[in-house]
């Protein structure tokens, strides 16, 4: 049996909006290595903005188009950066990062 996804939530400065609906927050879920194909382990580590517009569409809840990812702000662009950064880290790495 699979272990459940790990969820992060990023509040959004500059909510989505689609339709009638509005995204105030997004959940990002740890991607297994399948959900990365195509993308540069090094990019996404050094959080280029092509690679993270390329991988959010993958890993948001609600899922979000590369469109929407393209327009976020800068800041939670970097937000959203940061937890797949640290998605990245095996657990011991993210303790030291920590300590």
């Amino acid at each position: 049996m699979s272990a459940p996804a790990e969820l992060r939530t990023v509040a959004l400065d500059q909510p989505i909006t689609r339709g009638d609906q509005t995204f105030d927050t997004l959940q990002l879920r740890r991607p297994n290595s399948g959900e990365l194909r195509g993308l540069s382990l090094v990019d996404l580590g050094q959080l280029k903005t092509d690679a993270l517009i390329k991988v959010l569409p993958r890993i948001t809840v609600p899922t979000i188009t590369e469109v929407e990812a393209a327009g976020l702000h800068p800041a939670d662009l970097l937000a959203c950066g940061a937890e797949i950064g640290s998605f990245l880290l095996q657990k011991s790495q993210r303790t030291d990062a920590l300590a």
